[in-house]
């Protein structure tokens, strides 16, 4: 099974993910009517074989789109980020624990 190390949340399954699409297209300006461009960005991908950018949704976690670096030939993966840059900086705060009370609760 595929895991992910989601910088928010920690190690998870695949099943917890929903893949979004290639990380590597950039998709035409939104002023760009033509249809030419918005074709070409959202159905002629390349299916590249070897290490891939891909972005992933945590649907069933922290709901933070990740940026993922795999190989498609062995599925290692070898790096997974937030996919926007200011998401990075919190990376990691929300998957520390709490703090345990040391203090014993009373009845």
């Amino acid at each position: 099974m595929l895991r992910l190390d989601c910088p928010f949340c920690g190690l998870r399954d695949h099943d917890e993910f929903s893949y979004l699409e290639d990380g590597s297209v950039t998709m035409p300006a939104v002023t760009d009517t033509s249809e030419q461009a918005w074709f070409e960005a959202v159905f002629l991908r390349d299916n590249p074989r070897g290490k891939h950018v891909e972005l992933w949704h945590h649907v069933n976690g922290c709901r933070m789109v990740l940026r993922v670096e795999r190989d498609t030939q062995t599925h290692l993966i070898s790096k997974v980020e937030a996919a926007h840059p200011a998401w990075r900086d919190m990376a990691g705060q929300a998957a520390k624990p709490a703090r345990k009370s040391k203090t014993k609760a009373t009845r």
